[in-house]
């Protein structure tokens, strides 16, 4: 008898990952014999469950020892298998498989599929499955294995202003031990000099290199070129097991280069490969913080997939690619950051012990330009998300808030020493001028930064007028922007105390150096800026933010222009450029029982808004004041 039977629905194969035969058609003899199709079923479903310990053939245990040989190497991917053909001719019979494994699950192009022969047997009043290695893959001969190799792509640029790239693919060296080149006690003794030479654990990394196979190449580290000295180099060419490969992976122009906002890339964690195993996989490389996370879906592309056949130990035969699917670089994104400037604002703040932040806005777009931190924040990102206190700097919104009551610049305030509020005295910060105390004008008490005088006139601001101030110059209400963005809180204040605190912005006030650049941008380009860094993913104004009239506008800048012509912004009035506008602030805050200082600064030109915070500092003017203007004479070179 000849049985030939065709499947009618194949496309069932991608769903179920078992296909049984749909019809045949056969020409019997007078007596039907034993039907091989349940046999070859029977068999399939145990594949597509990867346990042949229970099917239909000889010796299953011996079969299924060596199916998982075979598919060890195939990082755990669950194969789908499936009967398409069956040829019965007498006492033997050919099933045809089908063989899907996803290799890659963000697109089908990876999928690897093909058809694999099946024997079977008639044995008495039915059949058996004969097991060989081709079931698995038609290639496939005694002792051979299959492994996979993820293939990862290249990832997508961030492209800054002026499309200039600030990470792009730049040469490393990865240096490290290789096995290979020297016996097993060498290679102990070659890690534990070359972890001194490259400054890691001497420990941990002799440990790794004891666990690692004979053949491996086990790393030590990942140097930028520039980056491995002299002597370094020297210490390598003298061990006989160290070897330098050349590489190229996605890096900023430094090393820390506004790394808080860019974040890293790497090997992903079990945390992520268990929260997304649709993406990720052990050995995938992703984006692991900042921009490179939060975009990683559009920079990491599409991964690719090789699978070879391994020979057996001592056979000579070489090892063979039966499946590539190259991977698809991924797609650039585009940012404002600009590389100079970045540099500048950073090269700025290297010096500055105590945490500190850089931002500069370009008042005209709301692009931010630059997004520094300094070496004391430990790596995290007070430039944009920071917390604190703005201290006077807030006094620009407050100024708008009396200017809405009724006041010009040159209404007449009162700036006495202190004044008390509810029993708490409030007084002026310690080298006040004291030729500026008394019937002054706002435009001095702005200047002078006379926290008494914005205290006094406190009545005069009605409801919500200093949160409707703060929204009109762009704080208090957030925006998604793509990028972790603190906008700053103006709550309504509980007692007389709070309300005359946050006028001279302490309180429960508090800013991000970000939204503090974005106030002196405000003022500057005549209306409510909102910043942005990732091109395309911008918001406008607040809905229901009073806009910034030309009159307020005009008249914030002459008092904040006043800051750099007569008080304590003086530092500024010759910096080369457009003229700037300017304001300077301090906060107390408590630490550990001791009453200390933030210090901030703020200034614009047509060109640059910019706000510097130190977190602990002496005053405004001293100490942030400085580093503002360094940057400044830097940017307009």
């Amino acid at each position: 008898m000849v049985c030939t039977r065709v499947p009618q629905l194949l496309s069932v194969l991608a769903l179920t990952g078992a296909v049984l035969l749909a019809g045949c058609t056969e020409v019997k003899d007078a007596v039907a014999g034993p039907d091989p199709e349940p046999t070859a079923t029977a068999f399939v479903e145990a594949l597509a469950a990867q346990d042949l310990a229970a099917a239909p053939v000889a010796d299953p245990q011996a079969a299924e020892a060596e199916r998982a040989r075979i598919v060890d190497g195939m990082g755990g991917v669950t194969p789908q298998v499936g009967l398409i053909d069956l040829d019965e001719s007498g006492d033997t019979a050919t099933a045809t498989l089908q063989w899907r494994w996803p290799l890659v699950t963000s697109g089908t192009a990876a999928d690897w599929t093909y058809e694999a022969p099946l024997r079977l047997e008639r044995e008495g009043d039915g059949w058996v499955a004969v097991w060989a290695p081709s079931v698995v893959e038609p290639s496939l001969v005694k002792g051979e294995t299959l492994d996979l190799t993820t293939l990862t792509p290249m990832r997508g640029d961030i492209v800054g202003a002026r499309g200039l790239a600030i990470v792009t693919q730049r040469p490393v060296n990865r240096i490290g031990i290789d096995k290979t080149l020297v016996g097993p006690s060498r290679a102990l003794a070659d890690a534990r000099k070359l972890a001194q030479a490259v400054g890691i654990d001497a420990a941990g990394f002799v440990k790794s290199v004891k666990a690692a196979g004979d053949a491996a190449f086990v790393e030590a580290i990942v140097l930028r070129v520039e980056e491995v000295s002299s002597p370094m180099s020297m210490a390598i060419s003298r061990l006989k097991g160290a070897r330098r490969i050349g590489a190229e992976i996605p890096l900023a122009p430094s090393r820390g280069f506004a790394a808080p906002i860019l974040g890293s890339v790497g090997q992903v964690t079990a945390e992520m490969v268990e929260e997304d195993p649709d993406s990720y996989r052990p050995g995938d490389v992703a984006g692991l913080s900042g921009l490179q996370a939060r975009y990683d879906d559009q920079l990491r592309g599409t991964p690719g997939a090789s699978v070879d056949v391994v020979p057996a130990e001592g056979s000579g035969a070489e090892v063979r690619e039966v499946f590539r699917a190259e991977p698809e670089k991924g797609s650039t994104l585009k940012i404002s950051l600009d590389v100079d400037l970045q540099a500048e604002a950073e090269a700025v703040l290297r010096r500055t012990g105590p945490a500190s932040a850089l931002v500069a806005i370009d008042p005209g777009t709301g692009a931010v330009l630059a997004a520094a931190n300094g070496p004391g924040t430990g790596g995290t990102n007070l430039a944009t998300y920071g917390q604190a206190a703005p201290g006077s700097t807030f006094k620009t919104v407050s100024s708008l808030a009396l200017l809405r009551a009724g006041l010009d610049p040159t209404s007449a305030v009162q700036c006495p020493a202190t004044t008390v509020v509810d029993g708490k005295t409030f007084g002026n910060y310690s080298d006040y001028p004291s030729g500026a105390t008394g019937r002054i004008t706002l435009r001095q008490a702005v200047a002078n930064s006379c926290n008494t005088a914005f205290i006094t006139s406190r009545g005069k601001i009605r409801g919500t007028g200093l949160y409707d101030a703060a929204a009109s110059l762009g704080f208090g209400i957030d925006h998604d922007l793509g990028f972790p963005a603190y906008f700053g809180q103006v709550p309504q204040p509980e007692t007389e105390t709070e309300a005359a605190a946050d006028l001279i912005g302490q309180g429960r006030v508090l800013a991000s150096p970000m939204v503090m650049a974005t106030v002196v941008a405000s003022v500057q380009a005549g209306e409510t800026v909102v910043p942005w860094l990732v091109k395309d993913y911008r918001d406008g104004p607040p809905e229901g933010a009073k806009p910034l009239t030309g009159g307020e506008a005009s008249a914030l800048r002459s008092m904040l222009r006043a800051v750099v012509t007569d008080g304590s912004g003086r530092g500024l009035l010759d910096v080369p450029g457009p003229e700037l506008i300017a304001k300077t602030g301090t906060a107390e805050f408590e630490k550990d029982g001791k009453v200390l200082t933030h210090a901030w600064m703020v200034a614009a030109g047509s060109d640059l808004a910019v706000a510097v915070y130190v977190d602990e500092g002496e005053s405004g003017s001293r100490t942030a004041g400085p580093l503002l203007e360094a940057f400044l004479r830097a940017a307009r070179r």
